[in-house]
């Protein structure tokens, strides 16, 4: 947006982002959703024209308050996450604060998304400032088919762990259904992230998320190459080259163009510079630096100080090595057309592109994109994400000075057959991997991502159909609850003795226990013991071990249900306490005929290796013995065969006198066999999980809370 007088005007953005989604979003009747700038400077007239812009061209405007942009965007966007995920961990402020002002502009952006989308839409969520837009969008449009993708790096796990913001950072980014990464690098850093931190098993390259499976990927970014093909053979580019290089007379020109971040390495590259002159005193007449230094958060006090170092360094060097009429760096600090650009690209015999960590860093492809005369050099840093593609660069870490400025002294001496064969290897990957085919290819895998997971016919629980089911229910003449207790009436916790019920748990499950015609079953894999110390004075009935136990209310006595053969316990036992002594962290639960082994604390990755090893083991063995393995969230069971819980169900509804209506809930798959072995008119809900068999999904134990919490409520 540019004022002009008392005009308004809308200036399409030459940036990548804006350049591959143009022509889509031109073609589809797609919405643009972003801010448009300050706008509390414009007239009353001004804001009215703006807005009529804005309707035409298929924009919607998220306004911010000068508030939210210095604390939302300045404060944590770039304070925080920005340093946090290139690895500069001094850049971080002592108090990481304005976390409140990050949540609350997403949320502000997903009511405007929501404010103009249709429940299926498709949705496309760009970069670092909305991590957490995905998810919210997900709350409200369960059906869109929703994609993130990060420009920046996303960092190790064991950097992203110190944000104290990372789990919800990670919930909100999974809310997506296909998240997108600039390299391979990128997205195994994430899925340590999913594993390490938030404990989700990745299986490559999809990770099971509520229930949903979200789709990762790695989307190389490209350029506009037509457009710079175009501007490198305009008339006008090609004599503002010759320009350039007269001006240069015949010194080599090496070229540096970045925004003013400390990111991009521009103190290092002077340094790198330096000690080239240093080394080799003769090229000080014969070589020149220009550095496009393009202004970016001037008003941020880090930036005014990285601006005083580069300038500092800029000066000592031209101090030491510059002449009365010469001076080895040209320093600009100023932004330039994209016509200037190409030229400073054409004119230059080597490109310099050494961040100290990039997400992709499009400079080193727009370089290569515009050598239609395929000569030149690019010196690429190991830490840019291009430097995955472009492997015909000369490679460097821009934390070694002394290799730096070794490597840009063979690029100023390569010779013309190799500078050739170098760059039409660059341009061919350049060319065909372009912009919008990175546009293209990440909307396409998008628009296929979420079919699949409409295919279980299970449904996402509104807040209507909440009600719809209650009043169902309620109007029923008798009515059966099959309840699981852990990870549907409690959350799953790291040390299983810890999940007690809460009053509130105890209450309800009392209040439905005493509603007329209601038989309530909670159905558990918890030992009997257990579940009478927690639940025995609930008059309701227990069922332990997966059904291997019975007992019908407070006053009844636990019964077995299938015949054990206990003595063939001890060589399953032998096997799992194995595994228990070489996976720190796992452990053993002994039941009466059964065995369970525990792996939540492990080391995520070698808990999940070990438990594949384990469950290899174990198949082998119980094919000629009476029981069967289970596998539950970070748990491996070995119970009798026969003990489970559709076992419960069909004695349950064989001995009920009259036809009730069912309600079961559960989130494992020994709850989907429960869900199979019920009527078709049943009510199934699944937590978290989408099996194949629920009818119904909610998102975690307090919507399954939410649900029972009514249902009592009505009949008391």
């Amino acid at each position: 947006m540019r004022r002009i007088g008392e005009d308004v005007r809308l200036i399409p953005s030459s940036g990548g982002l804006a350049t591959g989604l143009r022509g889509w979003h031109q073609e589809s009747e797609g919405v643009w959703v972003g801010w448009p700038g300050e706008v509390h400077r414009l007239t009353a007239p001004q804001r009215s024209k703006l807005e009529e812009r804005f309707s035409q061209e298929r924009l919607a405007p998220v306004y911010l308050s000068s508030d939210e942009i210095q604390r939302y965007y300045d404060g944590f966007s770039n304070g925080v996450l920005w340093p946090l995920f290139h690895y500069l961990l001094d850049r971080i402020p002592l108090d990481a604060s304005n976390w409140d002002a990050y949540r609350q502009v997403n949320e502000k952006f997903a009511d405007a998304v929501v404010h103009v989308s249709r429940r299926d839409d498709m949705i496309w969520v760009h970069d670092y400032q909305l991590m957490l837009l995905p998810a919210l969008l997900r709350d409200r449009l369960p059906e869109a088919r929703i994609g993130f993708f990060l420009h920046t790096p996303f960092p190790s796990s064991e950097i992203f762990r110190l944000l104290p913001w990372r789990q919800e950072v990670l919930r909100g980014v999974l809310g997506a259904d296909l998240v997108g990464f600039h390299t391979r690098a990128y997205l195994r850093h994430f899925v340590n992230s999913v594993v390490h931190i938030d404990g989700h098993e990745v299986d490559v390259d999809r990770v099971q998320v509520d229930g949903r499976e979200v789709r990762l990927g790695a989307f190389p970014m490209g350029v506009d190459v037509e457009a710079f093909t175009a501007l490198a053979e305009d008339r006008r580019v090609i004599e503002e080259v010759a320009a350039i290089r007269r001006q240069a007379g015949d010194n080599r020109i090496l070229l540096g163009v970045d925004r003013l971040d400390y990111t991009k390495g521009i103190p290092r590259r002077l340094l790198a510079f330096g000690r080239l002159l240093e080394r080799n005193p003769e090229l000080a007449d014969h070589v020149r630096l220009i550095q496009l230094a393009v202004p970016t958060r001037e008003k941020v006090e880090s930036y005014k100080a990285f601006r005083r170092e580069v300038e500092e360094l800029v000066g000592r060097l031209n101090g030491i090595y510059g002449k009365v009429n010469s001076v080895p760096v040209h320093y600009l600090r100023r932004s330039v057309t994209r016509r200037q650009l190409v030229a400073l690209y054409r004119a230059a015999d080597v490109m310099l592109v050494t961040p100290l960590r990039d997400g992709m860093n499009l400079v080193a492809k727009e370089f290569v994109a515009s050598r239609v005369d395929e000569d030149g050099v690019l010196v690429l840093s190991e830490f840019a994400g291009a430097a995955t593609e472009l492997g015909e660069a000369i490679v460097v870490n821009p934390y070694d000075i002394n290799g730096a400025a070794a490597a840009i002294n063979y690029a100023l001496s390569m010779g013309a057959s190799e500078r050739r064969t170098r760059m039409r290897a660059l341009r061919r990957r350049v060319v065909s991997h372009d912009v919008h085919r990175w546009a293209r290819t990440f909307l396409e895998r998008l628009a296929h991502a979420p079919w699949q997971q409409r295919l279980t016919g299970t449904m996402n629980m509104s807040s209507d159909h909440l009600a719809e089911i209650v009043a169902t229910l309620r109007g029923s003449s008798s009515l059966t609850l099959f309840l699981d207790y852990d990870g549907s009436l409690v959350p799953i916790v790291a040390t299983p003795e810890l999940a007690l019920p809460d009053a509130e748990l105890l209450s309800m499950l009392r209040q439905l226990s005493e509603r007329p015609s209601t038989d309530v079953h909670v159905v558990s894999g918890r030992a009997r013991d257990t579940l009478d110390e927690w639940l025995g004075e609930v008059p309701l009935s227990l069922w332990a071990e997966h059904g291997l136990w019975h007992r019908p209310g407070p006053s009844g006595k636990w019964q077995i249900t299938v015949p054990v053969h206990v003595d063939s316990l001890a060589q399953i036992r032998a096997i799992l306490e194995q595994f228990s002594a070489e996976t720190p962290g796992s452990r053993l639960e002994e039941k009466t005929a059964s065995v369970a082994w525990h792996y939540r604390l492990s080391d995520p990755e070698f808990g999940a290796r070990q438990a594949r090893e384990l469950r290899l083991r174990l198949e082998e063995l119980l094919a000629k013995l009476p029981f069967e393995l289970i596998e539950g969230k970070k748990v491996i069971e070995v119970r009798p065969r026969g003990a489970n819980k559709a076992l419960v169900v069909r004695r349950v509804l064989a001995n009920s006198v009259a036809d009730p209506a069912v309600l079961a809930v559960g989130d494992d798959t020994t709850d989907d066999e429960m869900f199979a072995a019920l009527p078709d008119s049943s009510i199934t809900v699944a937590v978290g999980l989408r099996p194949r068999h629920a009818k119904w999904r909610v998102s975690d134990p307090r919507a399954v809370r939410r649900l029972l919490g009514e249902l009592a409520a009505q009949g008391s």
